[in-house]
C-alpha cells in the first residue's frame, strides 16, 4: 500500500494532467477579433466591438507586456473605437426631441 497514489507526484506531467490542445490559439483568436471590428463598423456595433475587444485581449495573453501581434493589438483598438462610436450613437438617438410628441 506504500506506493498506492503516488503516480502523479513522479510524473508530473502524466498524460491526463496536461491542457488539450483543442483550444483556440492566439493566432486565431486574433483574425476573429479582427473580423469582429471590422464588421461592428458596420452592423451591430454594441455586440461586435466588445467581442472584438475581448478575442484581442485573449490573443495577447491577457498582458501588455513582451511582443504583441499586431492583428490582436488591432482588433483591441478597432474594438475599442467601435464600441464607443456605437455608445455615442445610442446616446444621440436617445436625445430630446426623439418625435415622440
Amino acid at each position: 500500500m506504500a506506493g498506492f497514489g503516488n503516480g502523479a507526484r513522479r510524473y508530473p506531467r502524466s498524460p491526463g494532467r496536461t491542457r488539450s490542445g483543442t483550444g483556440l490559439d492566439s493566432a486565431t483568436l486574433g483574425i476573429i477579433g479582427l473580423v469582429c471590428a471590422v464588421a461592428g463598423f458596420f452592423a451591430l456595433g454594441i455586440v461586435l466591438g466588445p467581442a472584438a475587444i475581448v478575442c484581442g485581449w485573449l490573443a495577447m495573453g491577457r498582458s501588455w507586456a513582451g511582443p504583441r501581434p499586431v492583428p490582436a493589438l488591432v482588433a483591441v483598438v478597432l474594438g475599442a473605437i467601435d464600441t464607443l462610436l456605437a455608445l455615442v450613437w445610442l446616446a444621440g438617438a436617445a436625445g430630446t426631441g426623439n418625435g415622440l410628441l
